[in-house]
């Protein structure tokens, strides 16, 4: 594109050619171009100088001005570009600082050397006009699917022509088995356009869980039109996949619609994912009945959820243990990144093991601590009593519904509890002193005897050290590494402290010592109240 004159026609005839063929807009060609000229005017009358082109848009003359900036006297430097107030005097009346002045000078040939200059100023002006564009054509279509052809492929990448510009599809976001050749045409699901250096880069992907999200949109009707949702998917690419799915029209089965006549709306998108097997199952607000949904085919006995610890055990029969695991642990892993849930899957036998196993711990407390015979202890425990604290401080009127227990036996039992568990509080606070906590931190109200005593094993022997606590060092709580949920043991979690609990208790503490405004603590408490209080009618 080598440019002879300043003043030709060719020059808007030739950004009108450049802007068709790029689909850009002319003016940034021309822009380009005025640039450019100016570069050479520079490099012909000195770098110094504040040299401007301007193009004519109808008549393609440009127009070449010398720009001299009026400066205060003291921050004058480039002497070509400004110039000071007495200095403008010549050429303005009455020049204030900041004003311009503005004079056209002769226009510049460009010998070869500037042309080439010139040219690549214009197709670097060129490119990033043309980014811009992808770009802002391909941002706001991320999370949708795309049709494309194969252009070619590197180092395992497969580099897609997605109409203006190209993508890529990574080999670990292709399904295991498939296989691409130059032209084939390929569906993908755009998960990614981010604006880099050497241009925007669109990132494919047909592993990524929506991208079957999306074709079950195409394929049905009704979850386009919003009537059925997806709440969530859970894939193994290539080999299964479980998607949960809600129906607002009680007159529509979310699961028969997504299936369609004769499996054929779900069937298309098994063909897409190259006969990736598909559970479709309804989603559930009970987490219970959602996981027994999950777990299909296998049958569950039984489920019990811990949410705190978010974690689920069910149970199952004993034949269905390897149904309900699933090849390689396929199927409870799926259901897991389903629910969102650590699940612990046992069989009937071995809860029933492990019921006994408590059952006969919990007996063996009774008949230590309590002085009993093993027939009495088994009593206590199969009317629900698992510790002494519950026996101890228990309306009387639950002990007398066990068998052969009067009030007198009844008045023995807690008498013989009371003192039991009073004199480990007094040992226990024994030992807390040995170890050098101190009063502040034992007369701390809403910390037992053994809780103090577990603070002082660790080192927290003072209400200050207490203070500096955060709530789950207390209370325990589960962090995230490397994906894998890691269980961290609190302090005071074996007598069950909550993080809330744990939470209030330092935060009073903190208040006792002065650091922190208790006003500040009644405004946060209220917020948390106003906050349950909104979720409550939300629920509701």
């Amino acid at each position: 594109m080598a440019i002879t004159s300043a003043n030709q026609l060719e020059l808007l005839q030739t950004a009108e050619a450049v802007a068709r063929e790029k689909m850009i807009d002319p003016g940034l060609v021309v822009e380009a171009m005025e640039e450019s000229l100016a570069r050479a005017a520079k490099s012909r009358y000195g770098s110094e100088m504040d040299i401007r082109v301007k193009i004519d848009r109808k008549t393609g003359r440009a127009t070449f001005t010398r720009v001299r900036t009026v400066v205060e006297d003291e921050l004058l430097e480039n002497y070509q570009a400004e110039m000071t107030v007495e200095q403008a005097k010549q050429y303005m009346a009455d020049p204030q600082v900041g004003d311009t002045y503005v004079e056209e000078v002769p226009p510049v040939d460009m010998g070869r050397i500037a042309a080439q200059s010139a040219k690549q100023v214009i197709l670097q002006k060129v490119r990033e006009a043309e980014r811009d564009r992808q770009y802002e054509e391909f941002k706001d279509r991320a999370g949708t699917i795309i049709n494309g052809v194969v252009k070619r492929e590197e180092y395992g990448n497969v580099i897609v022509d997605v109409g203006r510009g190209e993508a890529i599809l990574r080999r670990n976001e292709k399904i295991g088995r498939e296989a691409y050749r130059p032209n084939d045409r390929i569906r993908c699901y755009i998960k990614d356009v981010r604006r880099e250096t050497r241009g925007p880069q669109i990132f494919l992907s047909r592993t990524d869980p929506q991208f079957m999200a999306e074709l079950f949109k195409m394929e049905v009707p009704e979850i386009y039109d919003g009537i059925i949702e997806i709440k969530a998917v859970a894939r193994d690419p290539g080999s299964r996949a479980k998607i949960a799915v809600i129906s607002y029209d009680n007159s529509i089965d979310p699961v028969g619609a997504c299936v369609g006549m004769r499996g054929s709306r779900v069937q298309a998108v098994v063909n897409e994912l190259q006969g990736e097997k598909i559970d479709i199952i309804p989603w559930s607000e009970d987490i219970p009945t959602f996981l027994v949904n999950a777990l299909q085919p296998a049958e569950v006995s039984k489920v019990v959820l811990d949410e705190d610890a978010e974690r689920i055990e069910v149970v199952v029969p004993d034949e269905q243990l390897s149904l309900a695991i699933g090849r390689r642990g396929q199927n409870v892993r799926l259901a897991s990144q389903l629910t969102g849930l650590d699940i612990d899957i046992m069989t009937e036998e071995e809860e029933s093991k492990r019921r006994q196993a408590e059952f006969e711990e919990r007996t063996k407390l009774f008949v230590d601590t309590l002085d009993l015979d093993e027939f009495f202890a088994q009593l206590l425990v199969s009317e629900g009593f698992t510790n002494l604290e519950e026996v101890a401080y228990v309306e009387q009127d639950e002990l007398l519904v066990i068998d052969g227990v009067d009030e007198s036996t009844a008045e023995e039992l807690q008498a013989r509890a009371r003192d039991y568990l009073e004199a480990q509080a007094k040992a226990a606070l024994a030992h807390a002193r040995e170890l050098g906590a101190e009063d502040s931190l034992i007369e701390f109200d809403g910390l037992t005897p053994q809780m103090v005593e577990a603070l002082a094993e660790d080192g927290v022997k003072t209400l200050e050290d207490f203070a500096t606590c955060a709530d789950w060092e207390l209370a325990g709580g589960w962090t995230t590494v490397n994906g894998e949920r890691v269980k961290d043991e609190g302090l005071l979690e074996k007598f069950d402290m909550s993080l809330d609990e744990a939470q209030h208790l330092v935060m009073t503490a903190r208040v006792m010592l002065g650091w922190v405004d208790p006003t500040e603590l009644e405004a946060e408490e209220a917020d948390a109240e106003d906050g349950e209080a909104e979720e409550e009618e939300a629920g509701a």
